[in-house]
C-alpha cells in the first residue's frame, strides 16, 4: 500500500546520516569560546612571563664557584677586563702628582710694601744721614757679621748713603719710585712667597709646583712654580728687585731690607701662603676621579679557565664578563631563534600537561580560579628560581619542591608528576644545568610525591622532607661523580646543602598546608581526623536533637568508608563525609523515619507535595548549617550531592494515587519530587550516595537476611544506576560491582542471625 511520501533513494539516505564530529573538528568548535580562548590567552601570558623571567633569549650562563671543567675554557668574542690593580696604580701616580693647594694671604705684603715706600721717600728727601730719622738707613745696611767688628767709618757710611740717595733719584721721582716698588711686590701679592715647605708637605708627592688661591677666594685657583715662591737664599727676591731698581746699589740695598729685620735670622719678608689641606684633598679627589679604568684585553680563543681546574671566584668573574659580552653581540636573530625554541618547549609541555589533566583532574582546567592559581604558581616557581639559584644558596629545589608537594597534596601525585616534570625541564633548560641537574631536580621531587599518599600526622610532611633530602644527597653525589667532579668539600658541600633545603621544605610544607588547603579548596587526612573528633558543635547538637540520624550517620560512614577502602577512593574522607551528610535534619528532626519513635509520622497529615519539601530541605539546610560553622568545601559537596537528583518515591508514588483517585486533579509531575542535585561529582559522593540509601532501606527489613540483602543492595544500585545518578561521578561499573559487594558484607555483619536460647535473654 502506498504511503504518499516519495521514497528516499540509498544516496540521499547516506548523505541525511549525521556522524558526531571529529577530534579535529570538536578542537576547531572549541577555540570559538570565549572561555576557551581567554584560557589560551592566560597561557601564553604565562610563556611570556617565564621567557622573561629566565632570560630564555639568550643561552644560560653555566659555569659555578669550584666547578672543575673537563676541557679549557676559552673566549668567544674579544672582551677586556678593567684591571683594579693597575687602576689603583694609576690613581695613586694621580694622588702624588697633584700638587698641593695654598691659601695667599697679602695682607702683610701690603703693609710691608707701605714701610718700603715710606723709607725709600723719607731717604730721598734726606741729603745725609745724619738728618735723616734714626733707624731709616740702618735698615738698609747689611747686618754685622761679627759682634767684636769694627765700627763703619761715618765718612764711608755718609759715602754709600750718597750713591743709594742718588740711585733712588735716578729712578725720576717719587712717582717712578713708588711704580718700582708696586713692581716687585705685585708678582708676591700674586704667587705668594714661602719662606719652607711645611712638614706636612709629603715628600713622596709633586714638589715642582703648587696651587695659588687668594684668601676668601678657592675656586680663583692658579698654578706656580715652587721657585717663584719659595725664599730659598734670597736669590729670586734679589732678582726681582734687580728688574726694578736696575743692577746698582739701589738694588742691593732694597734686597737686603726685605731679607732682614730687626730679629737675627728671620727675613723682613716672610711666608704668606697657608697650606689648605682640605683643598688638597679636593683636588687629590678631582685628580683620582679623572684617571680613566685600566683595562687587560683578551681575544678570542685566550684560555680564560684551565681543564681540571677548579673555577675561581675571580675566574668566575671573568667568564661571566666574557659571557655578559658574547650574549651582547648576539644577533637579533640568534635570539628569535632561541626564544621561539624556548616557546615551542613549553607548548609541548602546555600540550602534554594539558591533555593528562583533562583526562585525570578536569576541574584544574574548567575552574577558572583553579586554572589562574596554577598558571600564577608556575611562574612564582620560576621566579623564584630566578632568585635562589645564585651562589651560594643554590636553594632552587626549595620552590621546586613546594609546587610539586602543593599539587600533590591538592590532586593527584601522578598529576603532580606530569606538573613538575614540566617545570624541572623548564628550569634545567632556562638555567643551562642540563641533564645532571635535572635528574637531581625530578629524582627529589618524585621522592617527595610519591610518599604523599595520606597525611594524617603533623610528622608526615617532616618524615617526607627527610627521605627525601637522603635522595637530593644522593642523587646531587652521583651526578657530580658521572660529571667527572672530584669527590671533595665541593660536592659534599653542595649535595649537603640540597639535603638541608628539602629537609627544611617539609617544615615549610607543615605551617603552609592549612593555607594551601583554603586556597585549593582540599583536605588532608590530618584535617579530616580533626574534623572526626565527636566533640564538634555540630555533631554535639545532632546528638541532642536527632539522635536517630546520628546513629544513621555512623552507620553510614562505617560502611561507607569500607567500601571505598575497596576500590582505592578516600576512605576518611567519605567517613566524615558521612558524619555531617544528614546535619540538615536537626531543624526539623521529627518529620525523618528514623527520629519519629512512638510519636507518630508527621507526614500523615501533609499533602505530598509539601511533604516532599520538608524532606528535600534538608539538603539545603545542611549546606548552609555548614557552611555557617565553617566547614571545608568538600564536605559541603557531600551535603549537597548525597542525594543527587533522585526521586523521592514514598511521596510521589502517594501523589500518583492521589492524582489519579481525584479526577479534577492535575498530573503530577515527577520533577516536583526530586531532589535538586547537582548529582555526586566524585567516587566518594557516589558512594556515600549508595551506602546512605541502602543502610535507610535495610532498617524496613522484616528478617534481614543475607540473601534480602544482597537483593536490596543490588536493587538500590541498579536503580541509582539507571537514573543517572553515577553519571558524574566517574564510578566505573567494575567498581559499583565492589561497592555493592562491600555494603552486602557490611550490612550482612550488622544484621546477622542470632542464636535463639530457651531462656528470655538475648545473646
Amino acid at each position: 500500500m502506498a504511503t504518499g511520501g516519495k521514497r528516499k533513494l540509498r544516496s540521499s539516505r547516506v548523505a541525511a546520516l549525521e556522524l558526531p564530529p571529529s577530534r579535529f573538528e570538536r578542537s576547531l568548535m572549541a577555540l570559538q569560546r570565549v572561555d576557551v580562548l581567554l584560557r589560551l590567552l592566560m597561557c601564553f601570558a604565562t610563556a611570556a612571563a617565564i621567557w622573561g623571567i629566565s632570560g630564555a633569549w639568550a643561552p644560560a650562563f653555566t659555569f659555578r664557584e669550584n666547578y672543575v671543567p673537563a676541557r679549557d675554557v676559552t673566549a668567544r668574542v674579544p672582551f677586556q677586563r678593567p684591571d683594579a690593580f693597575a687602576t689603583e696604580k694609576a690613581r695613586d701616580r694621580a694622588r702624588e702628582q697633584t700638587p698641593y693647594v695654598y691659601r695667599q694671604d697679602a695682607k702683610d705684603l701690603d703693609l710691608l710694601r707701605a714701610s718700603l715706600d715710606l723709607a725709600l721717600t723719607e731717604i730721598v728727601n734726606t741729603e745725609t744721614p745724619a738728618t735723616l730719622k734714626e733707624g731709616v738707613w740702618k735698615q738698609f745696611q747689611a747686618p754685622v757679621a761679627e759682634a767684636n767688628a769694627k765700627p763703619v767709618d761715618p765718612a764711608v757710611d755718609a759715602e754709600q748713603y750718597k750713591q743709594f740717595r742718588s740711585a733712588l733719584v735716578a729712578l725720576g721721582g717719587p712717582e717712578k719710585l713708588k711704580v718700582a716698588v708696586d713692581g716687585i711686590f705685585e708678582p708676591l701679592k700674586e704667587r705668594g712667597v714661602l719662606q719652607t715647605l711645611p712638614d706636612a708637605h709629603s715628600s713622596t708627592r709633586n714638589q715642582k709646583d703648587i696651587f695659588v688661591y687668594p684668601a676668601g677666594e678657592p675656586k680663583g685657583q692658579s698654578r706656580v712654580l715652587l721657585t717663584e715662591v719659595l725664599l730659598g737664599d734670597g736669590t729670586r727676591i734679589k732678582n726681582l728687585v734687580r728688574d726694578q731698581l736696575g743692577n746698582s746699589a739701589a738694588g742691593e740695598r732694597v734686597a737686603t731690607w726685605l731679607l732682614t729685620s730687626p730679629t737675627p735670622g728671620v727675613p723682613r719678608l716672610h711666608s704668606t701662603l697657608t697650606l689648605d689641606d682640605e683643598e688638597s684633598r679636593k683636588k687629590q679627589a678631582e685628580a683620582e676621579a679623572a684617571v680613566k679604568t685600566e683595562f687587560t684585553k683578551y681575544e678570542v680563543g685566550q684560555s680564560l679557565a684551565k681543564a681540571g681546574e677548579k673555577i675561581s671566584v675571580d675566574t668566575l668573574d671573568l667568564l661571566r664578563l666574557e659571557y655578559n659580552q658574547y650574549v651582547d653581540q648576539l644577533p637579533l636573530s640568534r635570539r628569535l631563534e632561541r626564544s621561539l625554541a624556548v616557546f615551542c618547549m613549553i607548548f609541548a609541555l602546555y600540550v602534554l600537561c594539558g591533555y593528562y589533566v583533562y583526562y585525570r583532574e578536569r576541574k584544574l582546567l574548567s575552574d577558572m580560579l583553579l586554572f589562574a592559581t596554577m598558571l600564577a604558581s608556575a611562574i612564582a616557581v620560576i621566579t623564584a628560581v630566578h632568585w635562589t639559584t645564585a651562589d651560594p644558596w643554590r636553594a632552587e629545589l626549595i620552590p621546586l619542591l613546594l609546587f610539586s608537594m602543593t599539587f600533590g597534596i591538592a590532586y593527584h601525585r601522578d598529576v603532580a608528576l606530569i606538573l613538575s616534570t614540566s617545570m624541572a625541564i623548564i628550569v634545567a633548560m632556562t638555567g643551562g644545568e642540563g641533564l645532571g641537574e635535572f635528574i637531581v631536580l625530578m629524582g627529589t621531587v618524585a621522592a617527595a610525591v610519591l610518599q604523599l599518599d595520606a597525611i594524617r600526622t603533623r610528622g608526615k610532611l617532616i618524615r617526607v622532607g627527610l627521605v627525601s633530602g637522603v635522595v637530593a644527597f644522593l642523587l646531587t653525589v652521583g651526578m657530580a661523580l658521572l660529571d667527572e667532579q672530584p669527590l671533595g668539600e665541593t660536592v659534599l658541600k653542595h649535595a649537603g646543602r640540597n639535603a638541608l633545603w628539602t629537609f627544611l621544605t617539609g617544615f615549610l610544607m607543615t605551617g603552609l598546608l592549612p593555607y594551601i588547603e583554603r586556597l585549593f579548596g582540599v583536605l588532608t587526612d590530618m584535617s579530616l581526623l580533626e574534623l572526626a573528633d565527636p566533640s564538634h558543635p555540630l555533631m554535639q547538637e545532632l546528638v541532642r536533637r536527632a539522635p536517630g540520624t546520628y546513629n544513621h550517620s555512623i552507620n553510614v560512614a562505617s560502611i561507607a568508608e569500607a567500601a571505598a577502602e575497596q576500590i582505592g577512593a578516600r576512605g576518611l574522607l567519605l567517613r566524615i563525609g558521612a558524619y555531617f551528610h544528614d546535619i540538615g535534619k536537626m531543624l526539623k528532626p521529627n518529620y525523618f523515619v528514623e527520629n519519629q519513635g512512638l510519636q507518630g509520622n508527621r507526614h500523615e497529615n501533609l499533602l505530598p507535595a509539601m511533604s516532599t519539601l520538608i524532606i528535600i530541605a534538608h539538603v539545603k539546610d545542611g549546606a548552609d548549617l555548614a557552611r555557617q560553622h565553617h566547614l571545608p568545601q568538600p564536605i559541603i559537596d557531600f551535603i549537597e550531592q548525597h542525594h543527587g537528583t533522585t526521586l523521592v518515591e514514598y511521596f510521589y508514588r502517594r501523589a500518583s494515587e492521589q492524582s489519579e483517585a481525584n479526577p479534577e486533579a492535575g498530573e503530577v509531575q515527577e520533577s516536583s519530587y526530586r531532589y535538586p542535585g547537582p548529582k555526586p561529582q566524585t567516587v566518594e559522593a557516589a558512594i556515600l550516595m549508595l551506602a546512605d540509601s541502602v543502610e535507610s532501606a535495610s532498617r524496613a527489613l522484616v528478617e534481614p537476611t543475607p540473601s534480602r540483602i544482597e537483593n536490596l543492595v543490588e536493587q538500590i544500585g541498579m536503580n541509582k544506576l539507571l537514573d543517572g545518578q553515577f553519571d558524574e561521578s566517574g564510578l566505573t561499573l567494575q567498581q559499583l560491582r565492589i561497592v555493592e559487594d562491600s555494603l552486602i558484607k557490611s550490612l550482612t555483619a550488622v544484621y546477622h542471625g542470632r542464636l535463639k536460647y530457651a531462656s528470655t535473654a538475648s545473646a
